[in-house]
């Protein structure tokens, strides 16, 4: 599978998401199907809740170079600000798993995030 136009140039975002692309044959209900000139092509199996905030913590770690506990105080407001852009905080307890990945504490969490929404 990847042979199709559509498939080269969605492969990117599926990726970025943390999808995977699946064929068309194997598709499940909740699977977004990828359609060609009337025909699924293939399909969009997201990701599992389970796991999403350790995925998007990942991602932010290798935007920024490093594990978190080891990044200066200007790149961890920077994490979060990016964790926040995509949507981390929305998960539940993510506040505290975050200021646990990074070694500090869930009130520091808090006030980088007050002044990103100031």
């Amino acid at each position: 599978m990847g042979a199709h136009p559509l498939l080269k140039s969605v492969k990117p975002v599926v990726d970025a998401v943390g999808a995977t692309l699946v064929p068309a044959a194997d598709r499940e209900p909740s699977d977004v199907p990828l359609v060609w000139e009337g025909e699924v092509i293939a399909a969009v199996r997201m990701p599992p809740l389970h796991g999403a905030l350790d995925r998007l913590i990942d991602t932010v770690e290798a935007e920024l170079g490093g594990p978190l506990p080891s990044l200066s105080r200007e790149d961890k407001q920077r994490a979060v600000r990016l964790l926040d852009e995509k949507g981390a905080f929305i998960l539940r307890r993510a506040v505290e798993d975050v200021a646990d990945a990074m070694g500090v504490s869930r009130i520091t969490i808090y006030n980088y995030l007050n002044a990103i929404h100031r």
